[in-house]
Formats: C-alpha cells, sequence, structure tokens
C-alpha cells in the first residue's frame, strides 16, 4: 500500500472534523462557521468587526456572508465602536450567547474525547509537530528547500 502524504493526512482529518462539527452544528440551524465565529467573539465586550478576519483565518468575504447571516438569525448585532468611529463591533445577543455556549461545548466535547483517546505523550508530540508545520508554512521556508537544508 501506497504511504499516504502528510498534507493528505491533515485534509481528510480536518475535512472529518469540519463534517462532524457541520452535523453537531446542524441539530441546532447552524454550522461550524457561525459556531467558530460565536466563539470568537467576546461575550462581554464584543469584537472589532475587523478583528474577527485575522482571528478566524477567515478570507473578508466569506467572513461578511457568515456575519450577514448570523445578524439575520439573530445571534449578533452592529453596534458603532466608542473608541473609533469608523469602526464597528460585533455583539452577541442573547440568543448568540446561548449558542455560543452551545458552540463552545461541542469543542470541549471533542477536545475531551480525544484526550480520553489518545495518551499525553503522543498529543504532545502532535502538538509539536502541527506547531513546527505551521511555522514552516508562516517562515515561507515550503518552496525554498535551500534554505531548509
Amino acid at each position: 500500500m501506497k504511504e499516504k502524504t502528510i498534507d493528505y493526512i491533515l485534509r481528510a482529518t480536518w475535512m472529518s472534523v469540519t463534517k462532524m462539527y457541520n452535523e453537531e452544528a446542524s441539530k441546532k440551524g447552524s454550522t461550524m462557521a457561525t459556531g467558530f465565529a460565536l466563539i470568537s467573539i467576546d461575550p462581554e465586550e464584543g469584537t472589532p468587526s475587523t478583528a474577527l478576519g485575522p482571528k478566524m483565518g477567515m478570507e473578508a468575504t466569506s467572513l461578511s456572508r457568515t456575519l450577514k447571516t448570523m445578524e439575520e438569525k439573530g445571534l449578533i448585532e452592529r453596534k458603532p465602536n466608542p473608541l473609533d468611529g469608523r469602526g464597528v463591533l460585533i455583539h452577541l445577543t442573547p440568543f448568540g450567547k446561548e449558542m455560543r455556549e452551545f458552540s463552545k461545548n461541542v469543542v470541549l466535547q471533542f477536545d475531551e474525547a480525544v484526550k480520553a483517546s489518545i495518551s499525553p505523550e503522543e498529543l504532545a508530540t502532535f502538538k509539536k509537530v502541527a506547531n513546527n508545520i505551521l511555522e514552516l508554512i508562516n517562515s515561507k521556508k515550503i518552496y525554498d528547500l535551500k534554505k531548509i537544508a
């Protein structure tokens, strides 16, 4: 049998996680993207809309669509930023806070299930490898092989 590439393992795993989260979110008429946005918004102070994209690793267009849907569903409201008249703060509504709690619990339940199935040493190795991959990507060294050697 042919060995699977690191890329394949990462993609297949993330696609399965995404599918799992979307299945759970659909039980409440939501999506993984909405849940992730809810978790990323400060429940007390709100979050500047410009800070959400980088925080979530989402493109502006996708984020705009997600926020529009969230506003239509009554999960969030936009308010002027008192510290910056040009900016907007995204605040959770009471329903948004309820759904944030649901989303947070889904993530924590996944985390606990993984921790119960994988030894602390294996998890530490996984985190180290994942962080090394992130550093390699963020340093832009993937396709400059001369710098890696």
